[in-house]
């Protein structure tokens, strides 16, 4: 058959997608290849239709192993002859491999690149008719791309063994310092390099600055999305088993996906969300590279993810197909302290060096209100136009800034005269007044900053040490310490000046829906409260409901106060109950609201 008769026949394509012919002409001339193309670009086609029409088989080196089963299974389903070779096989299932292998009947093998390192295995290639092979996720060969391997690092050894065999390398991302290492260290020979443009127009990205835990957020988001198969990235196992027990709670399916996990469990809930009996997962990082699943119709990230490739690789995993898909990305300042402390426990040299500068980039990205796929085109070395409509900033009008320099100076002073050792929350309730104990305790109510900053929200103060953070002018000690640095201090002298989105501060605006005790209600803040109620009720010898109904309850759940204003809002207190119990109930809420 022809090319296009394979492609039809066993694809079931009429014709080829940007860059595809050219790849599959290059390698059936014998060329080394070394093509980038995004997720959903069609890869996997430009090496499985040309072995079709050439003798011998092709070996393809693939990072992981869910990854080899789905494609293996895929070319059975098209009725192409592929096999993996992989420590989950048994002794009797590899010798049946090998023996096809030896009989011809196999025209792709997929193989881990540390297979290659096992001399009986290289003794086997030698007795084959390798016609090419394949190294899949090419970027784990370089030691600047994002997901370095020691064992990808190794495949120099293909051009030593089979010099006269070609390589096609494929890659959905790499800088052009990424492609120029990966030639290199595949060694190879006068390579053609295929490169697709990384706009898809498909995704819609967006970016928004974390409010509180993100998950309302999440939810707004997922609104749009009912019944639709999605992942969610967190930076933790604990919070990937948290979100996924939210989103039961709401009526979502939705699995948790972490290595910590036993492997009977992790392959069941990939299984199953491939099949379309789960609906989301929200995993780590661990989940989803490689993965077929073609209808993944949006992806969200609820910390900052390290790099800009791994970013783009995993929005990259949502509307394979080319439809519509959404991508969201959720942020915060204490994300980037967060992943500084990872790199800061890296050893010194260039690549940990590097490492920062990756992540200062991921933070001018999210924090950028330029085009979001022009920004990560200009990161791979490709140039675009704006996308006009397919992320936040060019829907949006462009943001206006405006001059928070006297709060920032406020903020800051707090932290100065509170001597630099106490948290973020701490600190806000020193500028806004409050009469926590703790405050009291230490005297901080004699203060100059003292109950300065009140015209400001606890959440939009918040927002504001976040933007000292971005920028550098305070750092997170031990204990979630605040320390100013040589910056904060030029800022507190008035040597330096301080913007913000204004959108980031309306965002964050305290102002509370006046919602019935009957609406949604938090049920986990309803049973602490409760629990307070409890015990002050035997600490008074009355019974519970005559401190608050669980009518008030259930509103303070809900609406969340923060001072004696917004705690007379709430259904069911008056001044007097507001005098005997409200300080109780508002340091609890504090607690709850308050990180870790």
């Amino acid at each position: 058959m022809e090319k296009l008769e394979i492609l039809q026949h066993y694809f079931g394509h009429k014709g080829f997608r940007p860059l595809q012919e050219e790849v599959v002409d290059a390698i059936l001339e014998g060329e080394d290849i070394l093509m980038i193309l995004p997720t959903g670009g069609g890869k996997s086609l430009c090496y499985q239709l040309p072995t079709l029409l050439m003798e011998g088989v092709t070996v393809v080196v693939s990072p992981l192993l869910a990854l080899m089963h789905d494609q293996v299974v895929a070319l059975k389903a098209n009725g192409i002859e592929a096999a993996m070779l992989s420590s989950m096989q048994s002794l009797e299932e590899s010798q049946e491999t090998e023996s096809l292998l030896r009989q011809g009947e196999i025209k792709l093998l997929y193989v881990a690149p540390e297979r290659l390192s096992n001399g009986y295995f290289l003794a086997l290639l030698h007795d084959l008719n390798v016609n090419f092979f394949v190294v899949d996720e090419a970027h784990c060969v370089s030691e600047w791309g994002h997901e370095f391997r020691e064992d990808y690092r190794k495949l120099s050894l293909l051009k030593e063994q089979f010099p006269a065999t070609s390589i096609a390398a494929f890659t959905a991302t790499a800088t052009h310092a990424v492609e120029q290492d990966i030639a290199s260290q595949l060694c190879l020979t006068s390579p053609r390099r295929v490169r697709g443009s990384l706009f898809r127009e498909n995704l819609m990205v967006s970016a928004q600055h974390r409010i509180k835990d993100g998950r309302a957020q999440l939810m707004e988001f997922l609104k749009a999305h009912e019944g639709d198969s999605g992942i969610i990235y967190t930076l933790s196992r604990k919070s990937t088993e948290a979100i996924a027990g939210y989103l039961r709670s709401r009526g979502i399916e939705a699995r948790a996906y972490h290595a910590g996990l036993p492997t009977q469990e992790k392959n069941r809930t990939f299984a199953d969300f491939v099949a379309d009996k789960v609906q989301v997962v929200v995993a780590t990082i661990a989940f989803g590279m490689g993965i077929d699943k073609s209808n993944i119709r949006f992806v969200a990230h609820m910390t900052l993810p390290k790099t800009l490739e791994n970013f783009y690789q995993e929005i990259g995993r949502a509307g394979r197909d080319g439809l519509e898909a959404e991508t969201l990305l959720l942020f915060s300042a204490a994300d980037i302290v967060q992943q500084k402390s990872f790199i800061h426990d890296l050893p010194e040299g260039p690549y940990k060096e590097h490492a920062y500068g990756k992540l200062e980039q991921m933070v001018r990205f999210a924090n950028s209100e330029a085009c979001r796929h022009q920004s990560i085109a200009s990161y791979f070395d490709d140039t675009i136009e704006a996308c006009g409509a397919h992320c936040d900033n060019c829907l949006a009008p462009q943001s206006s800034k405006i001059d928070i320099t006297e709060a920032a100076r406020k903020l800051l002073s707090a932290i100065y005269r509170t001597q630099q050792r106490f948290g973020l929350h701490y600190v806000i309730d020193v500028l806004r007044g409050s009469r926590e104990q703790r405050v009291l305790e230490n005297g901080h109510e004699t203060l100059s900053v003292y109950g300065i900053g009140a015209e400001y929200s606890k959440a939009q103060w918040l927002t504001i040490g976040d933007r000292l953070l971005e920028l550098g002018a305070v750092h997170i000690g031990e204990f979630k310490v605040y320390h100013l640095t040589a910056l904060g201090t030029e800022i507190l002298k008035g040597k330096e000046t301080v913007d913000l989105k204004e959108i980031r501060l309306s965002i964050r605006k305290a102002v509370k829906k006046k919602e019935d005790f009957s609406a949604d209600y938090n049920s986990d803040i309803f049973e602490k409260l409760r629990d307070l109620r409890r015990e002050v009720a035997a600490e008074k010898g009355v019974p519970p409901y005559i401190i608050f109904s669980d009518k008030t309850l259930k509103d303070m759940s809900v609406k969340r106060p923060e001072n004696r204003e917004q705690m007379l809002e709430v259904h069911g207190i008056g001044e007097v109950k507001y005098e005997r119990y409200g300080e109780q109930f508002l340091t609890l809420l504090y607690t709850l609201e308050a990180p870790g």
